[in-house]
């Protein structure tokens, strides 16, 4: 039996190169079957449904395009390669955007982008004496608003120069997260020298 990655992505490229042809709802398990000569047993094997195939595949790709890009000094990098990712599944991710549901979308970007900042935040406070809690609340608040960003740009028909916004966004949160940990150090600070002794 061939390895377990191989046919995962023999199943995928499958049902991308269906995507390019025909929206979601007319695509079947056993299209994406037929057209990488697998049987439904090894489909289900690896997946539960189509919707498990394509979070797979958004993730593997991300993945991908997130290696060795997960630091402060390259997270605008890691954040451009995510743009690439998408932009280079231009219609399996449309088609899942327009056919599936956003939340869809939503879920694979929110996964990816907190991959990168949870890194690069981790980076940023390592000097700092911030909570795990707070890192993770600066995270979770980058992650929505590059979300929010490129799912925007998404929405545009993903026309707009991502290049250029990524570089806007770096010049905007230069030093911001930093910052955010230095603000949360104070505020704890604070807290213990007004609790009495």
């Amino acid at each position: 039996m061939p390895d377990s990655s191989i046919t995962k992505k023999a199943l995928a490229d499958a049902l991308k190169q269906l995507m390019a042809e025909k929206p979601l709802q007319k695509i079947s398990v056993g299209d994406i079957c037929e057209r990488c000569n697998m049987n439904r047993k090894s489909f289900y094997y690896h997946f539960k449904d189509i919707y498990d195939l394509i979070e797979w595949a958004c993730l593997e790709d991300g993945k991908r395009a997130l290696a060795d890009k997960k630091t402060y000094s390259t997270w605008s990098e890691g954040l451009e390669q995510i743009f690439e990712a998408v932009l280079e599944n231009k219609p399996f991710i449309l088609n899942v955007y327009h056919s599936v549901s956003q939340k869809k979308i939503e879920s694979y970007l929110y996964k990816l982008t907190y991959d990168l900042l949870a890194d690069v935040v981790e980076e940023e406070c390592r000097d700092a004496a911030v909570s795990g809690e707070d890192k993770a609340l600066i995270a979770e608040f980058y992650k929505y608003g590059f979300v929010g960003m490129m799912l925007h740009w998404i929405d545009g028909g993903m026309k707009a120069d991502y290049r250029e916004l990524v570089q806007r966004l770096s010049t905007m949160l230069r030093g911001s997260i930093l910052n955010a940990a230095r603000n949360f150090e104070q505020k704890q600070s604070e807290s213990l020298a007004k609790e009495p002794e």
